[in-house]
């Protein structure tokens, strides 16, 4: 394990929000892509951004209703994707374009409409995903959960590498302390003996932080950092639509009853990380960490779930390494080339 995977004392923490770790940073000219940027802590996410001076482009698989939740954001406008060449991040705003993660061809799409303006990125926060939903197949029957929060965001970030690599990016990608439910399950990534929806969300997250961890590794060459981040346990997010009522109820307890458990967070709170992960100071000459409460997390002891903390198995460049070389696989898609893949 890195050693500096251990908290920074950044002075954040459970309750900052997104105004909090903002404070005193000024994004004016900067360029963010946020996934699943039109709602809950994604809206929330874009919204900060937006109002520290942020354009920011937010890929949608259904754009018009991106547009119609963009507009509560005040004084901005959501408009097409840009697309004349040479263009640059212009004033605070945001964009608005297709984009369907489960989809390979929609992904090479987006990526060359976004590639063909010039522009340079700095902000990736790749914070679209699925949680414990039913089994479903996508792409050539790909499990839905791996597919959609993994695998898309993997091709989306390899085919806009020439622009991240231009703008020394940094890309966070938003994990969940779900991920200590389960590592890379090797011998059946794709569930085909058998499924089991939290297993796969587990597996899910974990290949989330993988991929920060071998993403840094091959990016702090050119001056792109990878984190991943932790948001919390989240009130008034859609995230768990997929799951019953009863069985989200019985969730709740749980984790309401959870020693040490410091309650829900607003979604200004549970913004609040990726949002100090993708711009804070603090982090200038950091990469490939897990974070947390506004600040880097620290191991997850022994024997410990689902409680603060980052598990070995997460980041362990071996393990991501190996996921990587896997995923360029599957996708096709490798920015790095057979030498970049580990």
């Amino acid at each position: 394990m890195s050693t500096e995977q251990h908290k920074l004392g950044s002075g954040c923490g459970i309750r900052s929000t997104t105004a909090d770790v903002l404070r005193g940073i000024d994004l004016s000219g900067r360029l963010a892509l946020v996934t699943g940027g039109y709602s809950g802590i994604g809206l929330e996410t874009t919204r900060a951004l937006v109002g520290a001076g942020a354009r920011v482009i937010v890929p949608a698989r259904r754009p018009e209703a991106a547009k119609q939740a963009l507009a509560g954001i005040s004084g901005v406008e959501a408009e097409e994707l840009r697309e004349a060449a040479g263009a640059d991040a212009g004033d605070a705003g945001v964009e608005v374009a297709e984009l369907d993660l489960a989809d390979l061809g929609s992904v090479r799409r987006f990526a060359e409409r976004f590639l063909a303006s010039g522009r340079d990125l700095h902000l990736l926060i790749a914070n679209a995903g699925i949680m414990a939903g039913p089994e479903r197949r996508v792409g050539p029957g790909w499990e839905s959960q791996f597919a959609v929060n993994h695998l898309g965001h993997f091709a989306l970030v390899n085919r806009l590498w020439p622009a991240l690599a231009r703008g020394r990016a940094r890309v966070v990608s938003v994990s969940s302390n779900g991920h200590q439910l389960s590592g890379i399950r090797w011998d059946d990534v794709q569930f085909e003996r058998g499924y089991d929806k939290w297993l796969a969300y587990g597996q899910a997250k974990t290949a989330n932080v993988l991929f920060a961890v071998h993403l840094d590794a091959l990016g702090k060459e050119a001056g792109v950092r990878a984190f991943a981040v932790h948001p919390g346990a989240i009130a008034g997010t859609s995230l768990a639509r997929d799951i019953p009522p009863e069985e989200f109820a019985e969730l709740k307890k749980a984790i309401e009853s959870t020693p040490g458990n410091p309650g829900w967070k607003s979604v200004q709170e549970g913004a609040a990380t990726q949002v100090w992960a993708a711009t804070s100071p603090q982090l200038e000459g950091l990469g490939g960490l897990y974070c947390e409460d506004g600040d880097v997390a620290d191991p997850l002891p022994p024997g410990a779930s689902l409680v603060a903390g980052v598990a070995d198995w997460a980041v362990d460049p071996r393990e991501a390494a190996r996921l990587w070389r896997l995923s360029a696989d599957l996708t096709g898609v490798n920015a790095f080339g057979p030498a970049g893949t580990g």
